[in-house]
């Protein structure tokens, strides 16, 4: 019997503004020869050409967390067991029989335990397969069923910003705090608003220190 191997990966983790997106791809015959990579290693045109062919070919599911549930998250828990959260889910979604994960955590080892744990209590009461799960550090260039989820992942997350510069009719960049646009946007806002709008990420240092 062929094994049942999915990928998982995030983008928008580190951003100020817009949502993070965990995708996970189900592996399948042919990926390999799509060429994928760490999506930043890919133009936008190509990764948008290579998730059409990816979400074509297999099962793809994806996670939305937007930056206010961020916000409310990080009052009760740390970003790293959000984190925990939604790849397990992805895990629940696929039950597969392994999976590679892009590790969010220091420790890549600590990050497999506790998503083990995530998957099994999301499981319980329920038929599950025995799982294993490698969790690495770049395992979005190592392994091609992740870089397939990094790529979708970061679609998601890229036509997300497009979509709310076109509803506020701003230029905001790429939303991440190195981001000269970003901060510019940022600046306006503070200076315009009293209280900044839910797609921006409270919690963050980067709108503290702009308040």
């Amino acid at each position: 019997m062929e094994l049942r191997e999915i990928g998982i990966d995030e983008a928008g983790k580190g951003p100020v503004i817009g949502s993070m997106f965990v995708a996970g791809v189900l592996n399948f015959e042919g990926l390999e020869t799509l060429g994928v990579k760490d999506s930043k290693q890919l133009s936008p045109s190509k990764r948008e050409y290579l998730a059409e062919r990816i979400e074509a070919s297999t099962e793809v599911y994806v996670i939305e967390f937007t930056a206010n549930e961020i916000d409310e998250g990080r009052k009760r828990r740390t970003l790293n067991v959000i984190m925990v959260e939604l790849f397990s889910a992805v895990l629940i979604h696929f039950q597969p029989d392994r999976a590679f994960v892009d590790a969010a955590d220091v420790n890549p080892d600590r990050f497999a335990v506790n998503l083990k744990s995530g998957y099994e209590k999301g499981m319980s009461g329920g038929r599950k397969r025995e799982i294993e799960i490698i969790s690495e550090f770049k395992a979005d260039v190592r392994y091609p069923v992740v870089s397939a989820a990094s790529v979708i992942a970061k679609v998601h997350r890229d036509r997300s910003i497009r979509q709310l510069e076109a509803e506020i009719g701003m230029e905001i960049g790429s939303g991440y705090p190195a981001d000269p646009k970003t901060i510019q946007f940022l600046n306006e806002l503070v200076k315009e608003k009293a209280e900044l709008p839910v797609y921006v990420r409270h919690s963050w240092k980067t709108v503290k220190r702009l308040r």
